[in-house]
């Protein structure tokens, strides 16, 4: 499946999405209500079979946190990227997909250290590298006088 092939079959199993051909991928943005259905028919789907997740990248995008999946298909060789954001920055919440790809159970935990995104239905989300001590460090608001050292 190319590109364009692959932005109809997606539009085809989850509606009108905002889908664009990136540099690399086609990217798909998916609103948060939508992402774990999409994402759990791109894992079974005969036609797509995504079974690789390869990366998830939290963002801070200003107004609002958002979450970047790379999946790929080692089946049929090609690869899409899903975008998903959300304006509660007070209490961010997404679902978790680390049911469909087991790999996102250490990254859902990255992006809920860094930058407070927490996943819904996670297996264990709890902080990976800091204590709670420290608050979100990757939050473009972030101050913190005592851990950060300065010159």
């Amino acid at each position: 499946m190319d590109k364009i092939q692959l932005g109809e079959f997606i539009n085809s199993i989850a509606g009108a999405l905002e889908i664009k051909e990136g540099n690399q991928y086609l990217e798909v943005t998916v609103p948060p209500s939508l992402l774990y259905k999409l994402a759990r028919q791109l894992r079974e789907k005969e036609e797509s079979q995504f079974d690789f997740l390869f990366c998830i990248t939290g963002v801070d995008y200003g107004a609002d946190l958002g979450v970047i999946y790379h999946l790929r298909s080692t089946i049929y060789d090609h690869s899409v990227v899903l975008k998903t954001r959300t304006s509660d920055r007070e209490n961010p919440i997404l679902d978790s997909v680390a049911d469909i790809w087991h790999a996102a159970d250490f990254h859902e935990r990255e992006v809920y250290d860094l930058l407070g995104i927490k996943f819904k239905n996670h297996p264990d989300l709890r902080r990976l590298f800091l204590d709670n001590s420290w608050g979100f460090p990757l939050r473009k608001d972030y101050v913190d006088d005592v851990n950060i050292v300065t010159k």
